[in-house]
């Protein structure tokens, strides 16, 4: 197994760790917020290996069938864990249905991507969807921290820790929505076009073999 696939292993091995930190069971939950700490440093962590494993593979040239399986699996994993978790953990920041539009979400651009693949193309990542990415990490630590905090203070300067956790769900879950049908228009006009080419294609082999059954009898 190569570097940028070993990367992507250690990302699906975080989520059962992330599950149990934000869990009831996690034994050290305190007024000291480690579980949160703890939380928020693992979930930043795995979402780094999202850009670096992919970033590898292709300066190593070691892009791979595995790799192509395992990257979309791990984001998928990591993304469904962390906000089923918090819609047990925090619920008042993460209700359930966020929890469902953002994983429906997720599913939703995974079966649009099978489809294109079968139809032989690809969409490309727009900048919604990595605004998307970037709001779901400040989104997902928000929530987690709020469950111990709702201000920090750092002396004279107050950081809004519940604040900035609803802002930033309800951002996030807009923009999910928005990256969500960006996408599928991209996918809808790459698919109109395949379409056309393949009736296009059929046309003119079907006139060539006409043209060439009139040869055959004159």
């Amino acid at each position: 197994m190569n570097l940028p696939n070993s990367i992507t292993m250690s990302r699906i091995f975080c989520v059962p760790l992330l599950i149990w930190l934000l869990s009831r069971t996690f034994p050290f939950h305190s007024f000291y917020g480690e579980a949160e700490i703890l939380g928020s440093a693992l979930f930043i962590l795995a979402s780094i290996t999202d850009g670096v494993d992919g970033y590898l593979a292709r300066k190593r040239g070691q892009i791979t069938t595995m790799g192509m399986l395992l990257d979309p699996l791990a984001d998928k994993l990591l993304v469904t864990a962390a906000f089923i978790s918090l819609v047990e953990m925090n619920p008042r920041i993460v209700p359930a249905w966020i929890a469902v539009l953002v994983i429906g979400r997720e599913f939703l651009v995974s079966g649009l991507r099978s489809i294109a693949t079968s139809e032989g193309f690809t969409i490309q990542a727009s900048d919604l969807g990595k605004l998307k990415m970037v709001t779901q990490i400040v989104a997902v630590v928000a929530a987690i921290l709020d469950h111990r905090w709702t201000v920090w203070h750092f002396g004279w300067f107050i950081l809004p820790v519940h604040v900035i956790a609803i802002t930033a769900v309800y951002f996030m879950a807009l923009v999910s929505v928005i990256s969500a049908t960006d996408y599928f228009v991209a996918f809808w006009r790459k698919i109109e076009h395949a379409s056309v080419a393949r009736r296009r294609e059929t046309f003119i082999m079907s006139r060539k073999k006409d043209v060439s059954t009139v040869d055959r009898f004159s």
